[in-house]
């Protein structure tokens, strides 16, 4: 059955709740996007439609529950928050909106949080997914604060490291010197083009599904991922795959290499000057990359 929808459609869940999804372009080929956060939203997958219309492809992005335009659970109420801020209740949100969408045999992109979202859907209910897409995502936390703790070393002065690190200590984050060097972190490595097209007047994160999962900011992690290692589960990944780095990002490329060799049939791509947005920050290589990956599929002509 093709699927017909197009533009701006309310998907209501079994469980009540109101999930907002976009389609756009129109073709065979159906790809569905996870944004990252825990809590962000849609935004950065608003021109994929337009950028892959020469491959023929249907672009279907949502904003997961509590995030900007879908409905916002009362999280303070402990027995919301235990039942929806999990793993499982986002990974079986995604299989819900899949048969709802009426997608199979199809492409799945998750960008950071979204990846793993990603994977975990892969190796649940990988037998609907034609490919697979990791954007900015690896198969484990420790490593990846590993890596981010090298680059705050490399990019900030040791005095501000230990700044931060004292206000870490003390669960002091809020206060404008730390956000200050956040900022200065996040133009480095997370989106380095600063595009004004998604910028808004007010914050539009979800912090209450960020904080649950991430914590403050990008460079500590005191939530739920900080248990995130799948690493022994890799070689389960049995669909082609894309894996798609910045050069010049938060996650580590010594991970995504190993991932690279652990995921049976899997492609390592990485973007020159892109940060954690690298879809953002060096568009046209993200997209070349992507659509050479979709074509091959496509074609049966993708190889390791």
């Amino acid at each position: 059955m093709k699927n017909m929808r197009q533009g701006t459609h309310i998907i209501t869940l079994d469980n009540g709740y109101h999930i907002w999804t976009h389609t756009e372009g129109q073709g065979d080929i159906k790809l569905l996007c996870l944004h990252g956060g825990p809590g962000g939203n849609h935004e950065y997958w608003e021109n994929f439609g337009e950028e892959l219309a020469d491959l023929g492809v249907e672009v279907t992005m949502y904003d997961q529950l509590g995030s900007f335009y879908s409905d916002q659970p009362d999280y303070s109420d402990p027995k919301i928050a235990e039942k929806y801020l999990t793993y499982n209740y986002y990974l079986e949100e995604l299989e819900e909106l899949r048969q709802k969408l009426n997608y199979d045999n199809f492409y799945l992109i998750g960008q950071s949080w979204g990846g793993a979202l990603a994977m975990m859907y892969a190796l649940k209910y990988g037998q609907h997914l034609k490919g697979l897409i990791i954007s900015s995502m690896v198969d484990n936390i420790d490593e990846y604060l590993e890596h981010i703790n090298a680059l705050r070393e490399k990019t900030l002065t040791p005095e501000a490291v230990a700044y931060m690190k004292e206000c870490e200590a003390k669960n002091d984050l809020d206060n404008a010197r730390y956000q200050g060097y956040v900022d200065v972190l996040n133009r480095e490595y997370v989106d380095r083009k600063q595009p004004m097209a998604i910028r808004h007047l007010i914050p539009t994160m979800a912090t209450p599904v960020y904080n649950a999962f991430q914590g403050n900011n990008e460079f500590v992690v005191t939530g739920k991922l900080k248990e995130w290692d799948i690493r022994d589960r890799m070689k389960d990944i049995t669909m082609p795959t894309l894996l798609t780095f910045g050069e010049h990002e938060t996650m580590p490329l010594k991970s995504a290499k190993r991932m690279a060799r652990d995921i049976p049939h899997a492609r390592l791509e990485t973007t020159p000057y892109g940060g954690h947005h690298h879809m953002i920050d060096n568009a046209p290589v993200y997209f070349a990359h992507l659509k050479r990956f979709l074509s091959d599929v496509e074609n049966g002509t993708f190889n390791d």
